[in-house]
């Protein structure tokens, strides 16, 4: 028996679910399923991401606590997950107290161990606001693309930025031009880790294109340091003295939720998480499942803090989706530019749903949503083909053998089929290529619908 682990993206907890979210998550309980139907032992956890200053600057609008704005939206996510049939074992937040402790740990190990250095920077600050900014709200063009980005990250070529690397910087709450202030924050030293990320890299099996080509970018532009604290006043601790006005970057602590969710799992089922964490080669297998904008997250800067901490096992198989757009232009909370998740199920199936995005989803490539495409889906596709097999078959057994399934012979040529396909669905769907599983089975399906018209067993 195989040890599985599946780790989800964490949903960010300041609005509701969307589409396009969904359409990069789904995969991964596709994956639980598959892997505990083969009777493996699987680990299958993500939870919302509760951090950052969105968080804060929305709740106090509304004059709440950031805890519970952000549990508003994590009650809905869990929500939406359960009608859509998510089988996580364990689905959490990232502001519980276990979470934090496990957060410090590794913060701790890390500095131990020399892979984190304090350096007084330059930080971006409104003296409008009065406060030092995060990242992502410091705004400007992307140095390399020119295109509209936020301090963390351009959204367009994933490139991962600092808001000093910005042009036209502006503040997103109040639109001024901020100033730059010193202030003493600790940094992950990711590029002592080059070279033995580059051979990670290169023996990497499993990974979509996608990650393949972002993360070779990343190395080959060489790897540089990043922040691993922040001036926020909402996120995990520093656990050092002198830090009290500080927290740890959020990229570097929602990663972590990984780790921290199999420990909470393992502490509220008495099962053990280690197995999926410290197994030797070939006894654990590890898949990731996110939107490509989060690719340099999972391949290089969480795999960076799991080889410093020592001992921990490494991500396996990245399964990055492409965009999902709306009319051509990338689903957006922010924007409030979306299809979301909890209005399309209060008027449609989850299977529906499911089906569409496996069948038409962004699985390698950028995928625009439309309504006739959806509808299309389900009444042509899993009406039309399954529905109309599975209906027809029943009604003949029961009309033609009251009820009763016969005693039958099935072909040779068909029982070799049917066991191909077992075989080819389940290695495409440990490759992560559900669209073309899906494809094989409704290809089988059609089959079958031919040959029962072919055979005309009513008469």
């Amino acid at each position: 028996m195989k040890h599985i682990f599946i780790g989800g993206a964490w949903p960010y907890a300041n609005g509701s679910l969307h589409l396009g979210r969904l359409a990069s998550l789904l995969p991964g309980d596709v994956l639980a399923r598959y892997f505990r139907s083969k009777g493996d032992k699987v680990l299958y956890v993500s939870g919302s991401d509760c951090h950052g200053t969105p968080v804060a600057v929305q709740a106090g609008q509304e004059g709440i606590e950031p805890g519970a704005f952000a549990g508003r939206y994590h009650e809905a996510f869990a929500a939406c997950f359960e009608k859509l049939g998510f089988s996580y074992d364990l689905y959490t937040r990232t502001d519980r107290p276990s979470h934090h402790e496990t957060v410090q740990e590794l913060f701790l190990r890390l500095l131990e161990r020399g892979c984190l250095y304090p350096k007084t920077v330059l930080q971006t600050y409104c003296e409008t606001d009065r406060r030092f900014l995060p990242d992502r709200y410091v705004e400007g063009i992307c140095p390399v693309c020119g295109k509209q980005a936020r301090g963390d990250q351009c959204d367009h070529c994933s490139t991962l930025l600092e808001p000093s690397d910005l042009k036209e910087r502006t503040c997103k709450l109040c639109g001024n031009a901020p100033v730059e202030r010193p202030t003493e924050h600790y940094y992950l030293a990711l590029s002592r880790f080059q070279e033995e990320l580059s051979r990670y890299a290169e023996r990497a099996k499993g990974w979509r294109d996608n990650a393949v080509q972002i993360t070779k970018r990343y190395l080959k532009e060489g790897l540089q340091d990043r922040a691993a604290t922040r001036d926020l006043s909402w996120g995990v601790d520093v656990p050092l003295a002198g830090f009290a006005d500080k927290k740890i970057y959020v990229w570097i602590e929602a990663v972590s939720g990984y780790l921290s969710a199999s420990k909470q799992w393992a502490a509220q089922t008495g099962e053990r998480w280690e197995p999926f964490w410290v197994g030797g080669e070939g006894e654990v297998t590890s898949y990731y499942v996110h939107g490509k904008d989060n690719v340099p997250f999972h391949t290089l800067i969480w795999p960076a803090i799991l080889l410093g901490a020592g001992g921990l096992h490494l991500p396996d198989r990245i399964l990055s989706c492409e965009h999902l757009t709306l009319e051509g232009r990338k689903f957006s909370t922010s924007r409030n530019w979306a299809v979301w998740v909890p209005d399309l199920l209060a008027r449609y199936e989850p299977d529906s749903i499911r089906y569409f995005l496996i069948a038409n989803g962004p699985e390698h490539r950028d995928a625009d949503f439309s309504w006739r495409e959806f509808i299309h889906s389900h009444n042509g596709e899993l009406l039309g083909a399954f529905g109309n097999f599975v209906q027809r078959t029943l009604a003949f057994v029961q009309k033609s053998f009251d009820g009763a399934i016969p005693e039958g012979e099935l072909p040779a040529r068909w029982e070799t089929s049917l066991e191909e396909l077992y075989r080819s669905t389940g290695n495409l769907i440990e490759g992560g290529r559900l669209k073309e599983a899906l494809e094989g089975v409704f290809a089988f399906v059609r089959q079958a619908n031919k040959y029962f018209d072919e055979q005309k067993p009513w008469l």
